[in-house]
């Protein structure tokens, strides 16, 4: 039998594994027990079912197919030394390469050889990882089990202990997250939430629902107003963590179309919203927040709530210090309250919103010069001959320009023209023209 020549050094010296022993003393299984060769168990365990479930991102190197770079199932050994799935080098034959795809040696016997040992080597390796990984999953669902007996007995502190205990074994293994979906656990953990749930209790609670995958008439359990009511009180009155994660779980709740609109036309909820994406100290909370925001915004009756708390001036604020991904969504915000007649004059009464807008033109991505485009449109249209003025004396004529001359797409710049038309009718053609900065070209 061809002797397997491993990829990789131990203590600095390249050496050869001869036999199971030699590979499991040497540390090729990575520490496994070397009194083990065996699966452990009654059954056969599949190894290629064993390779796909534990998904490993590190695997010893000698394991790997230099070909597909994935873990062997089926090791052969060429002429030359060189160990490969049997699939990939018989695939490579079948091309019409008689070489050693690693030497690029030209073969002097084609014959393939079973690499047994290695098979053996890499068979007991990936048990006993799979083996610990089903004993492990079994110890956290049996806790799983415990844990939420253990909420349906407990109350006060013991409570707040369990639930702690769960959203952290829930937060670390989907295995937990499984166990406690396909059970009792969701109802359980959801009828700890009502109008005289403790912040304690409400928070941890929120921490275990917003990491599961909920169906349908979880969903509407939580919906329900006295449950909704306290999780937008935890949202004005908990720690950053526990904000992000009622901003997670009520976009996650509002995702169907089978929700109470009413439910969620809360002034609370759009000030604790807003006081959570104006906080500078955490800005890890900016996008949840502007992503449940962008979502209730999207019913006129809220826009309109969003405007009375001051919402436009805060956010066109907000603008110039925001990433790419939040000043986007903010943006979209601000596009959606355009679209009520409260939200336009309030873009229009905000001394920042046309400087603003105009600098975002061409500078940050299609969407971001789309949605300030449009605002700029709502406002200037609003008050054409004060918002228009305002905003070429910004530098807006030039922008449109570029805006028309790029390659975006054409209903931005058909966009963009009718904007600059709207624009030129406060000036003559020759002063519009060096406002727009074109002097120098048509000279």
């Amino acid at each position: 039998m061809a002797m397997f020549q491993p990829t990789c050094k131990r203590d600095g010296i390249e050496g050869q594994i001869l036999d199971l022993d030699t590979a499991v003393k040497d540390g090729v299984l990575g520490g496994v027990d070397s009194g083990v060769v065996g699966t452990g168990v009654g059954e056969k365990l599949d190894l290629g079912r064993m390779i796909e479930e534990l998904d490993l991102c590190e695997v010893p190197s000698v394991f790997i197919c230099p070909i597909s770079l994935e873990p062997m199932q089926d090791p052969v050994t060429l002429c030359t030394g060189q160990t490969y799935e049997r699939s990939n080098i018989l695939k490579w034959f079948s091309l019409g390469h008689f070489t050693c795809p690693t030497t690029m040696q030209e073969l002097w016997d084609d014959s393939i050889t079973p690499n047994t040992t290695l098979y053996r080597l890499i068979s007991t390796w990936f048990s006993q990882k799979y083996l610990v990984m089903k004993k492990r999953s079994e110890d956290v669902h049996g806790r799983v089990s415990e844990l939420v007996e253990t909420l349906k007995k407990v109350k006060g502190q013991a409570r707040v202990l369990a639930l702690k205990e769960l959203h952290q074994v829930v937060a670390a293994h989907a295995t937990a997250r499984k166990a406690l979906v396909d059970g009792d656990g969701v109802s359980v953990v959801s009828a700890l939430l009502g109008p005289f749930t403790s912040h304690a209790v409400g928070s941890e609670v929120i921490g275990v629902l917003v990491s599961l995958n909920l169906d349908c008439e979880s969903k509407r359990n939580l919906l329900q107003p006295a449950r909704v009511s306290l999780m937008v009180d935890i949202l004005n009155e908990g720690s950053i963590e526990t904000k992000i994660n009622c901003t997670r779980l009520i976009e996650t709740l509002i995702e169907g179309k089978d929700f109470k609109l009413e439910i969620f036309r809360s002034h609370s909820l759009l000030v604790g919203l807003m006081r959570l994406v104006k906080d500078k100290r955490h800005s890890n909370g900016i996008c949840p927040g502007l992503r449940l925001l962008r979502t209730v915004c999207l019913h006129s009756e809220v826009k309109s709530l969003l405007v009375s708390i001051g919402a436009v001036s805060q956010l066109v604020e907000l603008l110039s210090g925001l990433e790419p991904e939040c000043l986007e969504l903010a943006l979209s915000i601000l596009d959606a309250l355009a679209s009520v007649p409260e939200g336009r004059l309030a873009l229009k009464n905000c001394s920042n919103t046309i400087h603003v807008m105009v600098k975002l033109l061409m500078r940050v991505s299609e969407n971001c010069t789309q949605y300030a485009l449009s605002i700029l449109w709502s406002v200037c249209k609003l008050a054409p001959e004060e918002c228009s003025l305002i905003a070429v004396e910004a530098g807006l004529a030039a922008k449109l320009l570029l805006v028309i001359q790029s390659g975006c797409n054409p209903i931005l710049k058909q966009q963009s023209a009718e904007l600059l038309k709207l624009c030129s009718l406060n000036y003559s053609d020759t002063i519009f023209i060096s406002k727009c900065k074109l002097t120098r070209t048509i000279q």
